[in-house]
């Protein structure tokens, strides 16, 4: 009995021994007197049980059957679902074991039966917060994770994700290295299917800013940063128009570093659930499962309708652009050096001007190499410099090896030649001056 209730059956005893009025008793337990004459009428059959509802202790007509919660909890038992959390684990119960119960319920289930522990909530640092861009690709948050993806069932791969400011809708794809190349066939496949966003938010990596070399011991705080030239995919997004934001810390781009957490808690645990080996079938998983999955529940409406992505020009060419651009200088004789190798310009597309002249050698994602003079594309073919054609040079008779021991037979290349055979030195003068 609570201490409510046993303050209820003292208001009770009262009126019972007409020490009180029913209507004083009734506003001291806060009830109308009619419904005191009721517990008056209770308490002459019951007794001090009167006051304590009849449904304690009785189970619930909506409790769900125990046969339900051991057959989840067998499932959930299984090591395919280790470390799943009560949300996760109620989602795949419904969806692969048709046991379709509450969260909640799943978390008193898998805290009685010790497969998952609540902890208390950290106080994390607080950042300002930003408002988000108002138009779908306004602004679009690009990284790259590095996690054991695979948990060790097949190679090191890496997931590059690009999510939008204004309304979190996700792109992401794994790949086998972070790399500029991986980069910018990402970077195609965005801008193939969505168009150019406005502005890309990434961090300060060597792929999208060349670092400031400093001397040992020193500082660049408070000092400007000198004007460097641009890496590839800082070239390539100047010339597609789209400007690249950079951001000064981790928190800058919290959209995209959340969504890492979240895809290292979900991604994983069900890529472990499907089986998935090998980075085809993870980048499957991807596109039929989590992505989709992703953009129906937590990407939100913009604040504005309209797309803010533009259409490719046509005369943009993706696979010129998104490649490896190095400047080079043509020779007189119409050849350029690339790599340590020669390549010679095809004699019906010489023009003039072109020796001494500064050509594009660009090197294509799919290994081709192309190169571009004043905004024409010339024909090139890769040639051996001169002299680098093999000789054959007559094998030598091996010979024995010297035994330990025996001295070394003395050179013979002085064999028949003698100083005192010559003329003198007098001699030669005097034939000399008679030829001049």
């Amino acid at each position: 009995m609570t201490q409510a209730e046993r303050d209820r059956l003292v208001a009770l005893k009262k009126a019972k021994k007409k020490l009180i009025t029913q209507k004083q008793a009734a506003e001291e337990i806060g009830v109308t007197e009619r419904q005191v004459r009721r517990l008056l009428r209770k308490l002459r059959r019951k007794g001090d049980r009167a006051v304590i509802h009849e449904l304690r202790g009785r189970a619930s007509n909506r409790k769900l059957p125990a046969e339900m919660e051991q057959r989840a909890m067998t499932v959930l038992s299984d090591p395919v679902y280790r470390g799943f959390g009560p949300t996760l684990a109620a989602e795949y119960l419904h969806k692969r074991h048709q046991i379709t119960v509450s969260k909640e319920t799943v978390r008193q289930w898998m805290t009685k039966a010790e497969l998952w522990q609540a902890g208390r909530r950290r106080l994390v640092e607080v950042h300002p917060w930003r408002q988000r861009r108002s138009r779908w690709g306004e602004l679009v948050q690009w990284d790259t994770s590095v996690h054991d993806w695979l948990e060790g069932r097949g190679e090191q791969i890496y997931l590059i994700s690009m999510i939008d400011d204004a309304t979190s809708r996700l792109f992401a794809r794994f790949v086998r290295h972070d790399s500029s190349a991986e980069n910018m066939r990402m970077l195609w496949a965005y801008v193939e299917r969505f168009g150019r966003p406005l502005a890309f938010y990434t961090d300060k990596a060597g792929m999208f800013q060349v670092a400031v070399k400093t001397k040992r011991q020193e500082q660049r705080e408070g000092r400007d940063r000198p004007e460097m030239p641009p890496t590839q995919i800082a070239r390539a997004l100047r010339e597609l128009g789209i400007v690249w934001i950079p951001a000064h810390s981790p928190q800058a781009k919290g959209r995209v570093e959340r969504q890492f957490l979240t895809a290292q808690d979900r991604l994983v645990k069900g890529m472990r659930v499907a089986g998935v080996h090998t980075i085809e079938d993870a980048n499957a998983y991807l596109e039929k499962e989590y992505l989709p999955w992703w953009n129906q529940t937590l990407a939100v409406e913009p604040a504005d309708a309209a797309d803010a992505h533009r259409p490719l020009a046509k005369e943009s060419d993706l696979a010129a652009i998104l490649s490896h651009v190095e400047q080079r200088q043509v020779t007189n004789d119409y050849t350029l050096r690339y790599r340590g190798k020669m390549f010679q310009i095809d004699r019906l597309d010489i023009r003039v001007g072109m020796r001494k002249a500064m050509v594009r050698v660009e090197e294509r994602l799919d290994g081709t190499i192309a190169v571009c003079f004043q905004d024409t594309y010339v024909r090139v073919r890769r040639c051996a410099p001169l002299g680098c054609e093999p000789h054959q040079v007559e094998a030598k008779a091996a010979t024995a090896p010297r035994p330990p021991g025996q001295a070394k037979r003395k050179s013979d290349w002085m064999k028949n030649f003698s100083v005192r055979s010559g003329p003198s030195l007098r001699q030669a003068i005097e034939v000399s001056n008679a030829r001049d």
